[in-house]
């Protein structure tokens, strides 16, 4: 990812030289370039001792070995073409790569950082969908057990209704049989009391009809 930034920010700067409307140009190492007011030697020096490595800003060439630049104190005058590179001096390129490298480096250790901070909050995931997956479990285990529970109450509730029904049929039964039983006691009282009465009325009648079988005595005549 870092070369890949790096590489992304040396191709922005080559095409933002590239199409800038002022070419750039820098100082050559070791030096302090004197800026004059016309191309040649013989002119005065606006701007004295430029050091190696600062950047200045291309207005004109001339065919003589001068070049019209800019300074970055905003002074436009004429400088030695033989001393100003097309590049960056040797020592900025450095300074610039050991930037660049501690840029890479600190975005790396950023990187390496949100990965374990990733990892962590991975692994926490992870750990928290375990959990889940078996509470999950837990849950379907106890909906099952509530279910079975449900299903037994069902059933019971069912056999207590049939049980009811049976009962109340036992008791329709009993008050039946308890009907009958008093009928039949009722109907034995009256057969006996017509025994009895039948008894009582034979009594009577033998005691009527005994006497009458008895023999009676014939008068006699002769005494």
């Amino acid at each position: 990812m870092t070369l890949f930034r790096l590489a992304i920010s040396v191709l922005f700067a080559v095409s933002s030289i590239a199409v800038a409307q002022a070419k750039t140009v820098w100082v050559d190492d070791q030096l302090y370039l004197p800026v004059r007011s016309g191309a040649g030697t013989q002119y005065r020096i606006i701007e004295n001792a430029v050091p190696s490595g600062t950047p200045l800003e291309v207005l004109d060439a001339s065919d003589d070995g001068f070049t019209l630049v800019r300074t970055p104190k905003g002074t436009e005058g004429w400088v030695s073409s033989q001393y100003l590179s097309e590049t960056p001096i040797a020592e900025d390129q450095l300074n610039t790569a050991k930037r660049q490298l501690e840029q890479a480096r600190s975005e790396l250790t950023q990187v390496k950082d949100q990965l374990a901070q990733v990892t962590k909050e991975r692994d926490a995931l992870q750990n928290s969908e375990s959990s889940l997956s078996n509470r999950s479990q837990e849950l379907q285990q106890e909906l099952q057990r509530i279910k079975n529970i449900a299903s037994d109450s069902i059933n019971l509730a069912r056999r207590n209704r049939e049980l009811l029904e049976e009962n109340q049929k036992i008791r329709n039964d009993l008050e039946v049989l308890t009907a009958e039983n008093e009928r039949l006691e009722a109907s034995k009282e009256y057969d006996f009391m017509l025994l009895g009465a039948g008894l009582v009325l034979g009594g009577v009648l033998l005691a009527l009809i005994i006497p009458m079988l008895k023999p009676t005595r014939k008068t006699d005549n002769w005494a």
